[in-house]
């Protein structure tokens, strides 16, 4: 009976023991994935913001004669795309989704990149002042963006990692807490998405003069 008492005594103790650690894990928990969701929230803000300055900087460009419009179209089409992707709320935890979310975001970047790059050709265009405070705009955007993802991913790796370790694992698929997607590099993107803003610089040195051919001398007479 003695014996019986004692692995009771034992049991009891275990989950008393579980039931403090869990505790202690769930409530971590929480503050982890709130702290990922709100980082998500400034994720969403700062691409928001570059999408909202898409349409001020396409009507700017409108106006400037015999532009590219097929350089401008795709700016468009890529910002359309965006808009119509429909995120569930709060971070992501579908791989899926954010991967294409993020190849999304990526073409952005890539037909703004290529826009501002043309821009290069219309003198009048960079003169715009307009044009101008949409350029700094879109760098400081750019600039937050990489901030921001950096971020998310630091939050949402501690949160995984607190996911999947132990007393935690044993209970938080069943309390929904799932581990969220990450922002990968794209090959070749190691940095972010760069935006030449630069497009002063005066016209390059002409090439220096090639040397003059060496004469060939002239025979020496015959007598």
């Amino acid at each position: 009976m003695k014996v019986f008492l004692s692995l009771v005594g034992v049991v009891v103790l275990l989950v008393i023991v579980l039931l403090i650690g869990g505790c202690g894990s769930y409530n971590r928990l929480v503050t982890l994935k709130q702290q990922v969701d709100q980082s998500w929230a400034d994720v969403e803000n700062v691409y928001q913001r570059r999408a909202d300055l898409i349409p001020n900087l396409v009507k700017t460009v409108e106006g400037a004669a015999n532009f590219e419009k097929t350089t401008l179209t795709q700016v468009i089409q890529a910002r359309q795309q965006v808009t119509n992707i429909q995120m569930p709320a709060g971070a992501p935890n579908d791989p899926a989704a954010m991967q294409k979310f993020q190849q999304s975001q990526d073409a952005l970047s890539g037909a703004l990149s290529r826009l501002l790059v043309t821009v290069e050709r219309y003198p009048d265009l960079k003169a715009n002042a307009n044009f101008q405070t949409l350029q700094a705009q879109l760098e400081g955007t750019e600039n937050r963006i990489t901030v921001e993802r950096r971020k998310f991913n630091e939050v949402a790796t501690a949160y995984n990692i607190a996911v999947k370790s132990f007393p935690a694992v044993l209970f938080a698929g069943a309390l929904g807490f799932a581990p969220h997607a990450l922002f990968t590099a794209k090959a070749g993107a190691e940095n972010a998405p760069e935006v030449n803003f630069d497009f002063g610089g005066g016209p390059s040195a002409p090439p220096p003069p090639a040397a003059p051919a060496a004469s060939t001398p002239a025979p020496a007479a015959t007598p």
